[in-house]
C-alpha cells in the first residue's frame, strides 16, 4: 500500500488519494468484493487526516468503485471489463412521450441581463462579423477551459465544433460517420435521437437497458460499429452507468474499432462533489464523440451544444462538413463565452448543485 500526497501540487490530497485508490482497484490490487483498508490505516499511511481519507472514500462510492457495509467497512464493486456480469435486471418499461427532457436551468435573469449589455460594449464590432463554420474562437477556448477545470478533459479548440442544440449535432454525426453504419442506441432513449438518425437513413439497433447501463449481452450481440450513450442520465429510464459500465463501453469500442458518441445530457447538475468520469477521458480522448448543450443549465431557449471530436476524426470532419455554417447566432455565442469567462457559469451550476444536496439532506431527515 502506497498513498503518499505529493504536497507540491495544487490537487487537493483527497482528490489525490481518490486517484490512488482508483489505481489499486483498477490494477485489480483490490478485486471486486475485497475489502478496502479502513480510512483511519489509508490516512496514516498518506500522512492526512481521518476526515480527507473519509473525503476520498465518498467519491468512491459516488462514482461506483465501491459501497460501504454497516459496521463492516468499505468494499470494491468495480467488477473490471473481464469480470463476468451478474445477469442485471432490466427497469420497468417507460412509454415515450411528446415531454421534452429539459426544463428551465433557473439562471438568474438579472446576470443575462448585465452580460448581453457588456457583450453589446465590448462585442460591438464582432457582432457584425460572420461566425466561423465551427463557431466563434472565444466561445470553443472558453469550452475548453471550462472542460478542462470541470472535467479533467484536455482537448484543442479545433475539436470543439459549436451548434444550436443536440438534435443538430446528431444530423451532424450522422453525416460524419455515413449510412453504411449501424448505431447502437439505449432501450429506451430520447426519441428524438432515433428519429435524427433515422431520417438520416441510419439502421439503429435498440440495446435493453439495466439499472447499471447497456446490457453485457446486448452489448456483446449487436452488430453495430457505434454506440449512442448517455451514460449520466438517460432519459426518459433517469439511468446512470456505473464505472465498470462505463468501462465496458470503452473496452467495446476499442475491440471493434468502433466509436462512442457520448450524449452527456444534464452531467453538470450532479451532486457528486467530484464530476463524473467521461468516456470521454477513460478512452483518453480516442474514439469517442463527446456532446453537451446548455439547454438544461441555463434555458431551453438557448440553443447552444457543442461536440468535442477525437483528434483523428478533425480531418475527417473538416473535409465532409467542413462547409456548414455554425447555426448559432454570433450574440449568444458571446453572451456564452462571458458566462464561462467570467465564472456565472460555473457559480450557477454549483448553487443548483448545493440545493439538490440540501433537498436531498432534507428528505433523508424526513424519511
Amino acid at each position: 500500500m502506497n498513498y503518499q500526497i505529493d504536497r507540491t501540487l495544487h490537487t487537493p490530497a483527497y482528490i489525490q488519494l481518490y486517484h490512488l485508490l482508483v489505481r489499486d482497484i483498477t490494477s485489480g490490487l483490490y478485486p471486486y468484493g475485497a475489502r478496502l483498508p479502513s480510512k483511519r490505516t489509508v490516512a496514516e499511511e498518506a500522512g492526512i487526516s481521518v476526515i480527507t481519507a473519509e473525503h476520498a472514500y465518498a467519491l468512491l462510492i459516488d462514482e461506483g468503485y465501491a459501497e460501504t457495509k454497516e459496521r463492516s467497512g468499505c468494499y470494491v464493486i468495480y467488477r473490471g471489463t473481464d469480470y463476468p456480469a451478474e445477469p442485471g435486471v432490466a427497469p420497468p418499461s417507460i412509454p415515450q412521450t411528446k415531454q421534452t427532457p429539459h426544463a428551465r436551468g433557473e439562471f438568474p435573469y438579472t446576470v443575462l441581463a448585465r452580460t448581453v449589455r457588456k457583450v453589446l460594449t465590448v462585442y460591438a464590432d464582432s457582432l457584425e462579423v460572420r461566425s466561423p463554420n465551427a463557431g466563434c474562437a472565444e466561445l470553443r477556448a472558453e469550452i475548453c477551459r471550462y472542460l478542462a477545470r470541470s472535467r479533467g478533459i484536455a482537448v484543442n479548440s479545433s475539436q470543439v465544433i459549436i451548434g444550436s442544440g443536440a438534435e443538430y449535432l446528431y444530423g451532424l454525426i450522422a453525416q460524419l460517420i455515413g449510412r453504411d453504419r449501424v448505431i447502437a442506441v439505449e432501450n429506451p432513449c430520447y426519441d428524438k435521437i432515433l428519429k435524427v438518425y433515422a431520417s438520416m437513413g441510419i439502421i439503429c439497433d435498440p440495446l435493453t437497458l439495466t439499472a447499471e447501463g447497456i446490457s453485457s449481452k446486448a452489448l456483446g450481440r449487436t452488430r453495430a460499429s457505434a454506440l449512442h450513450v448517455t451514460p449520466f442520465n438517460s432519459y426518459p429510464s433517469g439511468i446512470t452507468a456505473d464505472i465498470s459500465k462505463k468501462r465496458e463501453y470503452v473496452c467495446w469500442a476499442e475491440e471493434r474499432g468502433g466509436l462512442l458518441i457520448e450524449d452527456n445530457y444534464d452531467s453538470e447538475l450532479t451532486v457528486s462533489r467530484k464530476p463524473e468520469e467521461t468516456l470521454f477521458s477513460l478512452a483518453g480522448g480516442k474514439r469517442v464523440i463527446y456532446l453537451n448543450t446548455f439547454s438544461r443549465t441555463i434555458a431551453p431557449s438557448m440553443r447552444i451544444g457543442y461536440m468535442i471530436l477525437p483528434e483523428e476524426l478533425e480531418e475527417e470532419y473538416e473535409n465532409k462538413l467542413g462547409f456548414y455554417s455554425c447555426s448559432v447566432p454570433v450574440l449568444e455565442q458571446y453572451l456564452l463565452t462571458e458566462l464561462l469567462r467570467n465564472g456565472d457559469f460555473e457559480r450557477h451550476i454549483n448553487r443548483i448543485r448545493r440545493k439538490k444536496r440540501q433537498e436531498m439532506k432534507q428528505g433523508g431527515a424526513s424519511q
